[in-house]
């Protein structure tokens, strides 16, 4: 990497605040600096794009206007406000420090990035924003547009994708950051990766801190952040039961940890667990896996069932570290069905629309309506 004398780091805070001053984004969290504000919308803004994130903000603060309201409302409530985001222990997480704040603190903010990681679900990148935004405390927020922007000004070779490589960009956003105006000058590189320094397409041509992109000046700029590529997700089969009773349909409420906690969607059955019945698994065939089927559900769920394939393409959806595919399966059940071994309950449709569902069941109901 390339190193700056004091003077063009005195240079490069002025011209980028100068320039977010005039074009920083109008955004709603931004109107003021309550670290209430400011945490739920990095929250959000993690895995989200901006766009997609006022409406869901906008909303939340309505129904929960501060931290107390957070911490006391009812987790049905606060899941179904969380409903489309997605990555539902970030909800979760927010109620809990949320509680902590006020239960725990008596309401007081730590005012210190290292006292906000205390907090559940505050990793390094959302206590650097909220204490420098909030409190003006000089640290770096550094999260994918610092490494990219920052990689690219100064040529920094290091493995983004590394743990490691993270203690060495705050350090040296450290020294860069402004001492004065911590959290804009933040918001402003958060605000340039946004912009002229996106990952595809830049157009550090016309970028205001351009003078200073030394792999833009060198040409290389597609060459920056380093970042060795993750591994694709492991797909992992499902079968999905679509049992119904008039209108209802036999739900399932997931385990209290895992994926998908606590979440209601239909029946998830592994398609390992239902080869696992029998001795030569690789020779099954595919009616012989319905019948396999049928015998799991009626072993560990006690229900008698009777599927037939609903046909088309299985529905896939994708976490971070694995791929889901789901063959949908539809079968009927009396409403008087003992339920006494199944882990749920029969649901309306008007039920249905009152609670919060994970992505992945919006994309199961969209395969049969």
């Amino acid at each position: 990497m390339i190193e700056w004398s004091q003077t063009q780091i005195r240079a490069f805070r002025k011209t980028l605040l100068d320039w977010y001053d005039a074009h920083g984004r109008d955004l709603p969290w931004r109107h003021d600096h309550d670290p209430y504000h400011v945490w739920v919308s990095e929250i959000m803004l993690q895995q989200t794009q901006v766009n997609t994130v006022i409406p869901y903000y906008e909303r939340f603060m309505a129904q929960f206007p501060t931290v107390n309201a957070l911490a006391d409302a009812p987790e049905a409530q606060l899941m179904k406000a969380w409903e489309g985001l997605g990555y539902y222990s970030r909800a979760r997480n927010l109620q809990k420090a949320a509680k902590q704040i006020v239960y725990e603190r008596a309401g007081q903010w730590p005012q210190t990035a290292e006292g906000l990681r205390e907090l559940a679900g505050i990793g390094p990148y959302t206590a650097g924003a909220i204490a420098s935004i909030a409190f003006n405390e000089p640290v770096p927020a550094v999260d994918g547009n610092a490494f990219r922007v920052f990689a690219r000004l100064l040529e920094i070779d290091l493995d983004i994708a590394k743990p490691q490589t993270r203690p060495v960009f705050e350090q040296i956003i450290g020294r860069i950051i402004s001492p004065d105006r911590p959290g804009d000058f933040n918001q402003a590189v958060m605000d340039l990766g946004a912009s002229y320094m996106m990952a595809k397409n830049p157009d550090s041509a016309h970028s205001p801190v351009k003078k200073f992109d030394q792999a833009y000046l060198d040409g290389v700029e597609e060459q920056y952040p380093v970042k060795s590529k993750k591994p694709r997700p492991v797909k992992v089969a499902y079968y999905g039961l679509v049992i119904r009773h008039g209108d209802q349909f036999l739900m399932q409420k997931r385990p209290s940890d895992g994926l998908l906690a606590n979440f209601w969607t239909f029946p998830l059955i592994a398609e390992d667990d239902v080869l696992a019945l029998s001795e030569t698994p690789e020779l099954v065939t595919d009616e012989e896996r319905l019948t396999l089927l049928e015998r799991l559900v009626k072993q560990d769920f006690g229900l008698t069932v009777h599927v037939v394939p609903i046909g088309g393409k299985p529905v896939k959806h994708t976490f971070t570290h694995r791929q889901w595919v789901i063959s949908l399966l539809s079968a009927d059940l009396p409403a008087n069905t003992d339920l006494s071994f199944f882990p749920g309950k029969w649901l309306s449709i008007e039920a249905l629309q009152k609670i919060a569902l994970p992505k992945v069941q919006a994309k199961l109901f969209t395969r049969i309506r």
